[in-house]
């Protein structure tokens, strides 16, 4: 008989910090869990391979995988390709870690612009992108196959202005004053 989790209590302290191959088992339970077609080891390695294009990170919480994002870069645009927290730590504050740490990437490489695609019935996840200052572009039909759920396509622009960058300030304020420690690892330190 598996031991069983103990639910989160409180805010949680977490390390945020590129994925490696050593991460993605958590990752692929986490995927398994969230989505009705979760991508694949191949998909995730072939992703993890594109460095110069590509950033995806990981949230720890007691060394365990607890969430997961990734951001393809292209021109002056920035594409969350995926955001994910294990259902026992959502509303933890996790996936606002995790996009807060997207959209700075983002920055730091040049993007202007980020946009993604989120299932038009996950109001959530509409929510979180939105107080990012994600706003609908337009919808995609029948774009998740595996349920013929159309697919919200939601933009943020001019993330290189101030404007935008108080934002940040401010969802990082409102994150820490509401407990947990967070801790960034980044890629240049995590390599060693």
């Amino acid at each position: 008989m598996a031991a069983r989790v103990p639910e989160p209590v409180g805010p949680p302290d977490v390390v945020l910090t590129p994925m490696r191959r050593r991460h993605l088992r958590g990752v692929l339970r986490i995927e398994a869990q969230v989505y009705p077609r979760p991508w694949s080891l191949r998909l995730f390695m072939s992703e993890l391979a594109l460095r110069s294009t590509r950033a995806y990170s990981v949230a720890l919480v007691d060394g365990m995988v607890a969430g997961y994002s990734g951001l393809m870069l292209s021109g002056e645009d920035g594409h969350v390709t995926t955001l994910a927290v294990d259902p026992r730590w959502q509303r933890h504050g996790i996936g606002s870690r995790l996009l807060l740490r997207m959209a700075r990437t983002a920055l730091e490489r040049g993007a202007r612009h980020l946009t993604l695609e989120v299932r038009v019935t996950n109001d959530g996840a509409q929510s979180l992108y939105r107080r990012f200052g994600f706003a609908p572009a337009g919808v995609r039909k029948n774009y998740y196959v595996e349920t013929n759920e159309d697919a919200l396509v939601m933009w943020a622009n001019d993330i290189d202005g101030v404007d935008y960058r108080r934002r940040l300030s401010g969802i990082e304020a409102r994150l820490d004053a509401a407990g947990g420690a967070a801790t960034e690892i980044d890629p240049e330190q995590e390599a060693r």
